[in-house]
């Protein structure tokens, strides 16, 4: 059965970025049509890590990627803007002003713009290439990604890696978990800097055991049941670490599906966009978030939300050509009344 929809911005993607470009188009009295494949909004904040801190929102010191995704549902509350969950988008046609998409639900959407906010498109785990790891994935033992942390409480976590996912983690399970190490094959970890100065801190506490520089090795256990985590430094020397839980922060693969295949400029599997208005090669279609690529890019939540921004003022000129847009703080405007 077919479902039309018509809208005047066709949102692909509801993670933190997309939620946000909504506020926008709806403070500049645009119609906004949120589309994303997961059942419900959030992108990687909720499917992810919901109990994630995060430390670059400005106004929070710290907030949970769950509560952030609450607040910009808050935020968008008085606009209702629709939106199609649980979809994949199939299939674009039309040009500027006059675009048209398919999803593998067998909905239709009329847009005269679209913003492609999809974050790193689709995502999974980079595994590390561990004899008998299915076994420990499918217990628990090994596992990629955290929705609770108090599922951790008590026990003996081994992390591996050493970026922000890593680090962050190090550190949020301090005083949940019975012990935290923390694996990486340098000395030097990639987390900010901030991140990393209480990473060190917390070590000479003796609160994190950082083993450096070493590699994941080995499982050992038992029926899926993980007793230990064995690694090697650079000479294959090996030392055995005590662990009930692994885990592995290497990243995500990710796969842009049809976005791939629309004809849009790429830069390392990204969509190139002009900075200054987040256009993409292709007139109409405007992109935000951790999908695009420009120079000085930086892949931070804060600053998908300036592009969503940048693109909603963009996209106003496709939406109501030859309108001017008269922009007002809204501390002055307030938010649109319908």
């Amino acid at each position: 059965m077919t479902h039309t929809h018509e809208t005047d911005i066709a949102i692909i993607g509801a993670g933190p970025v997309g939620l946000f470009a909504a506020f926008e188009i709806g403070m500049l009295r645009m119609r906004g049509l949120l589309i994303d494949a997961l059942a419900e909004p959030g992108g990687q904040c909720t499917a992810l890590y919901p109990e994630k801190p995060i430390y670059d929102i400005p106004a929070h010191p710290a907030i949970a990627a769950a509560d952030l995704i609450a607040r910009l549902e808050a935020q968008i509350a008085p606009f209702n803007t629709p939106r199609l969950l649980g979809r994949h988008v199939t299939h674009l046609a039309g040009t500027a002003g006059a675009f048209r998409l398919a999803t593998d639900r067998g909905d239709t959407i009329a847009a005269k713009a679209i913003l492609i906010a999809a974050g790193a498109g689709a995502f999974g785990p980079n595994r590390p290439p561990l004899d008998g790891i299915d076994a420990y994935e499918a217990s628990g033992a090994v596992r990629y990604f955290i929705t609770r942390r108090a599922d951790l409480a008590g026990k003996h976590v081994v992390i591996a890696g050493g970026g922000d996912s890593a680090v962050d983690w190090a550190l949020a399970l301090i005083g949940t978990a019975a012990s935290v190490a923390l694996v990486h094959r340098r000395g030097k970890f990639r987390a900010a800097p901030e991140t990393a100065a209480r990473l060190a801190a917390a070590a000479a506490r003796g609160e994190v055991a950082l083993v450096t520089p070493y590699q994941l090795h080995a499982l050992h256990g038992e029926a899926g049941q993980l007793r230990a985590v064995e690694v090697a430094d650079l000479d294959g020397a090996t030392r055995l670490l005590p662990a009930d839980v692994l885990l592995p922060f290497f990243g995500l693969s990710t796969d842009l599906g049809p976005i791939a295949g629309w004809g849009l400029a790429l830069t390392q599997h990204q969509l190139t966009i002009t900075p200054a208005t987040c256009a993409t090669s292709i007139p109409g279609i405007f992109a935000a978030g951790d999908i695009t690529h420009y120079p000085g890019k930086l892949k931070l939540i804060l600053q998908g939300f300036s592009e969503a921004a940048m693109a909603a003022h963009a996209m106003h000129a496709v939406v109501h050509p030859g309108q001017a847009l008269h922009f007002e703080h809204s501390t002055t405007s307030g938010i649109p009344q319908s």
